[in-house]
């Protein structure tokens, strides 16, 4: 009756399992202290019993023009002069002015309810028991800091952007985001980041796509990115530039002399490809012309001498054979 009861109290603990779902008794055991041990039973569900939560999905909150009504602002403030002087009345009249500047926008809530946008530069008067909150549609700056990441081949470099923005969608700023300024900054370094892991800093063929030689390739998927990004906060990109981009100091010193070392190489490749043709035509056009007749010997030697004068770094130094 001990066991049975043990194992009453141990299922007990569980809520009532799907027909899929199997328990694995263990029976009790008494300790040496004389106390009952009775092991929690285990639950064996299957994979397909297990639930994968829904992707999360934001509800945009669109813009949309302000519907009620407006009246000229200069002259319900001349309504509400007079008005001061009976029991605050004109003060409830003047809290109706709104003055919108250009490129400027007013969100209007009643209530906690949106009620539309005034974009409409002006003086103008509105519900005064309405809330009104500002939102600038000019275009803004935003220059990343020099953000060290890890290129595509590991090399800790230094790279920074900046980003021209406005806001597009007042309502989507406000509504659909917190602080939608940090938003755009916080999602402006993320992309960085990402876009520069996928690239080398050189590119090591042609065709490589790299962070030093393919600029415009960068900033337009950058743009790409942000763009994305920044859609559910109502932000549009204007533009997008890389601003700064070096290697990490602690790499910067060997990755110079690499450079150094793969321009001589490209320079030395260029002359012996220039000096060899330079040699077949000097042959070509002594053979051709009649002008001597050489053997296999000595169209070599021609051929060597032609070669250490035109890729040689210093002037060369003819030698006269006198025959003696």
């Amino acid at each position: 009756m001990g066991i049975a009861a043990a194992h009453r109290v141990s299922l007990a603990r569980f809520a009532v399992p799907s027909p899929r779902t199997t328990f694995h008794l263990v029976p009790c055991r008494r300790l040496a202290s004389g106390v009952l041990h009775c092991p929690v039973p285990y639950r064996n569900d299957e994979v397909k019993d297990l639930q994968v939560a829904p992707k999360w999905e934001l509800v945009p909150t669109h813009e949309e023009a302000y519907g009620g009504f407006r009246l000229p602002g200069v002259l319900m403030l001349l309504f509400s002069l007079p008005l001061l002087f009976f029991f605050g009345i004109g003060i409830l009249f003047m809290r109706g002015l709104v003055l919108v500047e250009p490129n400027e926008s007013k969100a209007v809530l009643l209530f906690g309810k949106y009620k539309g946008t005034i974009r409409t530069a002006g003086f103008h008067w509105i519900n005064p028991f309405t809330t009104r909150r500002h939102v600038s549609l000019r275009a803004r700056n935003f220059d990343s800091t020099k953000l060290k990441v890890n290129d595509q081949r590991g090399n800790p470099i230094e790279i920074g952007a900046v980003v021209v923005w406005r806001v597009k969608d007042t309502a989507q700023a406000l509504f659909d985001v917190d602080h939608y300024e940090s938003y755009v900054a916080v999602q402006t370094e993320s992309a960085i980041r990402t876009t520069a892991a996928k690239h080398p800093y050189d590119a090591a063929s042609d065709g490589e796509v790299s962070l030093r030689g393919d600029s415009a390739e960068v900033n337009a998927e950058l743009m790409a990115q942000l763009t994305e990004r920044l859609s559910h906060a109502g932000v549009e990109i204007l533009e997008v530039r890389l601003s700064h981009l070096a290697y990490a100091p602690e790499i910067a010193g060997v990755m110079l002399r690499r450079q150094q070392a793969e321009a001589i190489i490209d320079a030395r490749q260029r002359i012996v490809e220039g000096a060899v043709s330079m040699v077949k035509m000097a042959l070509d056009d002594l053979r051709d012309k009649d002008v001597v007749h050489l053997d296999g010997s000595q169209t070599a030697t021609l051929a060597s001498n032609l070669l250490v004068v035109l890729c040689s770094e210093s002037d060369a130094q003819p030698v006269v054979s006198t025959g003696a």
